[in-house]
């Protein structure tokens, strides 16, 4: 990727691999075209170089993981009225449902004014007791291949310029 073409911003947060598998296939499916940052690493202006994002957590306890929640409270003001119109993707992590996360992140973003151009992917993996919430996580083939496909439209439609 040449420095001054747009890349795709993957940053992610995972407490049990669920959501760092998702993010490394996106990453794997983007290509050159993209930097995989945790959460915790990513700062505005890391956010302001990119040309478009993909945010991969966990739902924990019906809403986006804390790190993740802490990315957005430590960029929120300093990019507000900066990304206008840059295009966004999420992939969700969750027990059951995903929707809680989802909502919160679509509902942030909306404030920056970003542009959805691909429909949420929540992967519910099904656990319920708190052995299985906090143990590792395998997530499907097809769930993974769904996030390298992700990855890779959004890549090569920032190169494209389509968004």
């Amino acid at each position: 990727m040449h420095p001054a073409e747009p890349h795709l911003l993957i940053v992610w947060h995972s407490r049990t691999g669920a959501s760092a598998a998702l993010a490394a296939a996106a990453a794997q499916g983007a290509g050159v075209g993209a930097v995989l940052l945790a959460a915790p690493e990513a700062d505005p202006a890391t956010l302001l170089a990119a040309g478009g994002y993909l945010f991969v957590c966990p739902e924990n306890l019906g809403s986006m993981s804390g790190a993740m929640k802490e990315m957005f409270d430590r960029a929120y003001y300093p990019l507000l009225g900066r990304i206008e119109g840059r295009p966004y993707a999420t992939l969700i992590a969750a027990g059951s449902d995903g929707a809680g996360a989802q909502r919160q992140i679509d509902r942030i973003v909306t404030g920056w004014r970003l542009k959805r151009v691909a429909e949420p992917v929540i992967a519910v993996l099904g656990a319920q007791t708190p052995e299985a919430i906090t143990a590792p996580k395998q997530v499907p083939a097809s769930t993974l291949a769904t996030a390298h496909d992700i990855g890779a439209a959004l890549a090569e439609g920032l190169r494209m310029g389509l968004f």
